[in-house]
């Protein structure tokens, strides 16, 4: 089985989630700090930019593809796919240590999280029908 409304948004995230790791590198290279974030504010919302990327992706795209392995509705699909994208996206430029309510910090999570409750709700249909 092909899952090529996944794998639409997976190649996206995994260009992004290197540019993030390549952000965090390179700060360390800096800095010269190899673990943690040796009480530096930048390198702390840089890796925490990477860690939330991760944290987000790690649980939608795998709930993708099983939700498009059952069959679920191209358009629910690419719903969650977008949302996730976007999300993750505008979400490192809003994280910052000193505003917590920075807009795009919450529209990346509230985002993100449509993503994973639209493909939870794919995942009921598919499983216990419509």
């Amino acid at each position: 089985m092909l899952f090529q409304v996944t794998a639409l948004y997976a190649l996206p995230l995994a260009v992004l989630f290197l540019i993030l790791w390549f952000r965090v590198t390179v700060a360390r290279s800096k800095l010269k700090i190899s673990i943690g974030d040796g009480g530096n504010v930048v390198l702390h919302e840089k890796v925490r930019q990477h860690g939330n990327f991760v944290e987000w992706v790690a649980i939608v795209l795998p709930l993708m593809v099983i939700a498009e392995g059952n069959d679920a509705a191209a358009i629910w699909l690419h719903t969650s796919g977008a949302l996730l994208l976007v999300g993750r996206i505008v979400h490192p430029f809003g994280l910052k240590a000193n505003n917590a309510a920075h807009p795009l910090r919450i529209v990346g999570n509230t985002a993100s999280l449509l993503a994973t409750l639209n493909v939870m709700v794919c995942l009921v249909f598919t499983i216990f029908g419509s």
